[in-house]
């Protein structure tokens, strides 16, 4: 090799080791340390970077335990045991962690809601809303549209289109809320896991339009509201909703509900009370 052609390629060679020694004092020099526990909470936490604890990711949710602005049981896919381990790196009490599941606020399943058009458009809740007067073509203006972007945000295969609507297996469910997010008409709400009383109707129609629309929506008539002796449930916006801090489970709300709309899991049986699964529809 003739020494024109040698000593670009030696002044190549020293640039290169000279700006890689330069990147190697500075990453000494600029290198931020991480707090021991930061690490520590980052592997006790399962990793799913879900969102649900209202940070970006995991190692978000970390850095801001340690920083002292999150609490130690904010991870809803950890629960109480990841609770727990945060609490003693940190040096605290985890308190107590309910656990909270999504919940669809919505009956209106296939055959029983009226619809404005026939939507074939690309299987998204979003597009679909961009149709019918911006509602999408569920005439009842909170329904469930049903084309899945739930579904599709769960990481736990928790939710699942049935009959045109979004279910959620409640044992599955972690309580991320990434549904929540997904959802145009945002009718996902969370419940306490233990709860057995659920209004699935979201509808802000008043009573005689959602009698028209489905046949199963709350009318708003406020006898679950009258009949309950602990003040767990009104009437806002048209649908009934359940204040679960005062909710006995007592079920008479259920039993007044002309609509049937109010769902009690406790079902009464010549044995006695037996638990079953809610039903969302």
């Amino acid at each position: 090799m003739s020494m024109s052609l040698m000593y670009p390629v030696i002044v190549l060679g020293v640039m290169g080791g000279a700006f890689g020694l330069l990147l190697a004092i500075a990453s000494k020099v600029f290198a931020v340390e991480v707090d021991e526990r930061e690490e520590l909470i980052s592997a006790a936490l399962p990793g799913a970077n879900c969102g649900g604890c209202g940070f970006a990711g995991c190692g978000a949710y970390a850095a801001a335990v340690v920083a002292g602005n999150a609490p130690v049981n904010k991870c809803a896919v950890g629960g109480a045991e990841v609770a727990a381990q945060i609490a003693a790196i940190m040096g605290q009490e985890a308190g107590s962690m309910e656990k909270m599941v999504a919940f669809v606020r919505c009956s209106g399943t296939e055959g029983h809601r009226t619809t404005k058009f026939d939507y074939s458009g690309i299987d998204d809740c979003f597009a679909a809303m961009r149709l019918g007067g911006g509602q999408g073509p569920i005439d009842c203006v909170n329904g469930c549209i049903g084309l899945g972007n739930c579904v599709k945000a769960c990481k736990f295969d928790a939710i699942h289109i049935v009959d045109g609507i979004a279910k959620v297996d409640r044992d599955k469910c972690v309580g991320c809320q990434a549904c929540m997010g997904a959802c145009p008409k945002k009718i996902i709400d969370m419940v306490p896991y233990a709860a057995t009383v659920t209004v699935p109707c979201g509808s802000t129609a008043k009573g005689a339009v959602t009698r028209k629309q489905c046949d199963f929506g709350c009318i708003a008539c406020k006898l679950c509201e009258k009949n309950c002796e602990f003040d767990a449930i009104h009437v806002v916006d048209n649908h009934a909703y359940i204040d679960y801090s005062k909710c006995t489970a007592c079920g008479k709300c259920a039993e007044k509900c002309p609509r049937k709309i109010i769902h009690n899991a406790k079902v009464a049986t010549a044995s006695g009370e037996k638990e079953v699964p809610v039903v969302e529809g």
